[in-house]
């Protein structure tokens, strides 16, 4: 079972990316630029469709929907999004000598990730999405 809640695949959904301990990520380019650009693989290559979008320091919200025909579910997108960004930003932040927060912010994601047992080294994504299917007009402009 998915721990993403998509109960309507035609739905449009208001969605929240949270880094564990809201660590400020996406202070730095290189990070914002792998979130961007896995955006637009799942635009191309999975039917995503992008309506709204914020990039703040530790988390991004997106209002999403899916191209009508496409095979690939919400969960499945929001699951291969997750787990390839949080793949290349941790190698980023691994390898990439400008980081001056590396061995705190590497420390937090390794801790997050040893008290889950889904996880073999570390957790960069909270596991929820908090999804919410957007249902009327009133609701969205909230």
């Amino acid at each position: 079972m998915s721990a993403y809640k998509f109960d309507d695949p035609d739905g449009l959904y208001f969605v929240t990316f949270t880094v564990v301990e809201w660590v400020d990520v996406f202070t730095r380019e290189d990070y914002v630029m792998i979130i961007l650009g896995s955006l637009r693989h799942c635009q191309k290559e999975k039917g995503l469709i992008i309506h709204a979008w914020v990039i703040m320091s530790n988390h991004l919200h997106l209002v999403i929907s899916r191209k009508e025909g496409v095979n690939n579910s919400f969960s499945d997108i929001v699951r291969d999004f997750k787990k390839f960004t949080s793949s290349q930003i941790l190698a980023s932040i691994q390898s990439n000598s400008f980081e001056s927060r590396r061995g705190w912010m590497l420390w937090l994601f390794q801790s997050a990730g040893a008290k889950n047992s889904n996880n073999k080294n570390y957790q960069f994504w909270k596991h929820d999405s908090h999804s919410e299917l957007l249902f009327s007009n009133k609701f969205m402009d909230q």
